[in-house]
């Protein structure tokens, strides 16, 4: 999959994939050849593959071995029309994601099921709001799209023209991670129409925007566990035939905890990332709502550290606002105002930018070495 006007070569493939004519893909980067060959060797391109398979989509982790979710036609068909059912109706899409995950590559999707011409931004050398700001005015039609990570949005919310820019969007789709509360307010504050997504290769993409799921998308919970059902869920996994995220058919066992209520899905954290400290569970994402909410906080990620007395020990990697420096105590302060006392981080590190995996997720790994190294107690 490559990145600025080489995008062109590729339509025709994904094309073929949304028509259901053509034979199976593994889309993978060409500007990392490790990451393609680690991908290429555990998902076994050339190799049988069962015929309603369109795409195989990596999930966005970097440890392990590789999953590829093995998308159809139709699962592919129901959620890019879905998800322009949503916001309105179709139109014309602007790249500005990797086009190696899933995210990326539903922008593509999207313009050919509206049979329009994609307006691409080249990231490979770094995402830029004025060329972001460029990229827009360039676009035509009625209807206008794109989708962003929230570290891109962040960025595009510093600089005037991005933002004015995005204004004049119909819909700006946010994912990846999830999008700080603070984030979200500022850029609705500017005008834009921001909607929040979630969803993972898995599921094609986002399923639910805003809390609510799309068109043809059922949502259960089971033990605190998030479980997504409908046209969009993959068939399984690549080379995985018995994987139990996959074991009742038509449905996906996330890893993420949440409630559903009154229609609308929140979710509460990983399940896998759940930090076991002092005999009790803190997820890091209600720890971060929290924080996100500090005026001197633009971005940050909770996370847990080993720790001989507690288990783990709550730990904070923060971004901060240009001008500010933010100390420990003040934001434990900050914490211990509306959470327990457990969930208040008891180590800091200040960062200028946070390490990114994947589509715009911040990455844990390396964060906790950081962390481990660095951090002030």
């Amino acid at each position: 999959m490559p990145t600025g006007s080489g995008i062109g070569e590729v339509i025709p493939h994904l094309r073929e994939a949304m028509e259901g004519s053509g034979p199976a893909w593994l889309p993978i980067p060409t500007s990392d050849r490790r990451e393609a060959r680690r991908l290429s060797d555990a998902l076994s391109p050339g190799e049988p593959i069962d015929d309603e398979v369109a795409l195989v989509v990596t999930t966005s982790g970097t440890t392990g071995v590789p999953k590829g979710a093995m998308l159809s036609a139709s699962a592919l068909r129901a959620s890019g029309t879905a998800t322009h059912d949503r916001l309105g109706g179709p139109g014309s899409w602007l790249l500005a994601l990797p086009t190696h995950h899933i995210a990326g590559i539903q922008v593509l999707l999207r313009s050919i099921l509206a049979g329009t011409e994609p307006t691409v931004l080249d990231v490979s050398g770094g995402f830029l709001p004025e060329a972001l700001a460029g990229a827009i005015a360039g676009m035509r039609g009625d209807r206008r799209y794109t989708a962003l990570v929230p570290t891109q949005l962040i960025k595009a919310l510093d600089a005037p023209v991005a933002t004015k820019a995005l204004a004049g969007l119909d819909g700006v789709l946010v994912g990846g991670a999830a999008t700080p509360l603070p984030v979200y307010e500022r850029a609705r504050a500017a005008g834009i129409t921001v909607v929040r997504s979630y969803g993972m290769s898995e599921t094609c993409g986002g399923c639910v925007y805003d809390g609510v799921p799309l068109h043809d998308t059922m949502v259960r919970i089971e033990d605190s566990r998030v479980v997504l059902g409908g046209a969009m869920i993959a068939s399984g996994y690549r080379n995985q035939p018995d994987h139990p995220a996959f074991a009742e058919p038509g449905w996906f066992r996330t890893e993420d905890a949440g409630t559903f209520e009154d229609g609308v899905l929140s979710i509460t954290g990983r399940l896998d990332e759940a930090i076991m400290t002092g005999g009790l569970v803190v997820f890091p994402q209600v720890v971060e709502a929290v924080l996100s909410t500090h005026p001197a906080i633009n971005e940050v990620v909770v996370l847990g550290l080993p720790d001989d007395r507690l288990g783990q020990r709550v730990a904070a990697a923060v971004v901060p606002t240009a001008g500010t420096a933010p100390n420990l105590a003040e934001l434990r302060d900050h914490v211990l105002a509306e959470l327990d006392s457990i969930a208040a981080p008891r180590e800091l590190v200040l960062l200028d930018e946070l390490p990114l995996r994947g589509p715009g997720k911040p990455d844990r790994a390396k964060l906790r070495e950081h962390l481990l190294t660095n951090s002030t107690r």
